[in-house]
């Protein structure tokens, strides 16, 4: 059987952007193309042929023996927990809870990515994706007037960020409280659109900066 036409025994593999989802959890487990290729029994060349081609088809045990190196499934390599909501995976019978430093805290904050904003309304509290970056230590992040993030400004506010390993059961949380407040002065909108990394997936022009002011900075990570 060739590798092309063994691909097809993943029984259910949906389409997706392989490549990219290969370079994205080594990068997270911190291992370089040369390590990855050893572990999973390939030459590296072809491990790159996998993450630069999006036309790249590898059969069943190619995809076994890469979701093995890189500690994850096959499912989650092709893409196929894209539209489950976070936390199917089957818990543990021994987890481990452990509280996070602030440090340790800041420090999964990293710099940008995507966190859970809790936005107080007359309607009730609503939690919304928000793209942010941190800078000088603070959560930042644009989105545009009448908007429901908008609303946070001068509130009290939640922001969450989470990583789950859906296949060992594994992952951390970290949650900020604190102000938001809308950035006006032009200076500092400026320093902003500068520095921050992240821009808003929902496109647009997003005129009005929003930052929140770490008070209280709480995490915990569970293992097995």
């Amino acid at each position: 059987m060739t590798e092309r036409a063994s691909s097809h025994a993943v029984e259910g593999r949906p389409a997706g952007d392989l490549g990219r989802r290969i370079t994205q959890r080594r990068t997270e487990l911190g291992l370089t193309r040369q390590e990855t290729a050893t572990q999973a029994g390939m030459a590296p060349a072809y491990l790159q042929y996998l993450e630069e081609r999006p036309t790249a088809d590898p059969g069943a045990g190619t995809l076994l023996r890469l979701a093995g190196a890189l500690k994850t499934t096959v499912w989650h390599l092709t893409g196929g927990d894209t539209e489950l909501p976070p936390g199917l995976g089957r818990a543990s019978r021994t987890p481990r809870f452990t509280e996070l430093t602030e440090a340790e805290c800041r420090s999964l904050l990293s710099t940008h990515g995507v966190g859970r904003l809790a936005v107080p309304t007359d309607s009730g509290p609503v939690v919304l994706p928000v793209n942010y970056s941190v800078v000088d230590g603070v959560i930042v992040f644009r989105t545009d007037l009448g908007t429901t993030p908008a609303e946070a400004a001068g509130h009290q506010v939640a922001f969450e960020v989470d990583r789950i390993d859906e296949s060992f059961s594994e992952g951390w949380s970290v949650l900020v409280r604190g102000p938001a407040r809308a950035v006006t002065d032009p200076d500092v909108v400026a320093r902003l659109a500068e520095q921050a990394y992240s821009t808003p997936w929902a496109g647009g022009r997003r005129e009005l900066w929003l930052r929140v002011e770490p008070v209280a900075v709480t995490g915990r990570r569970i293992t097995v």
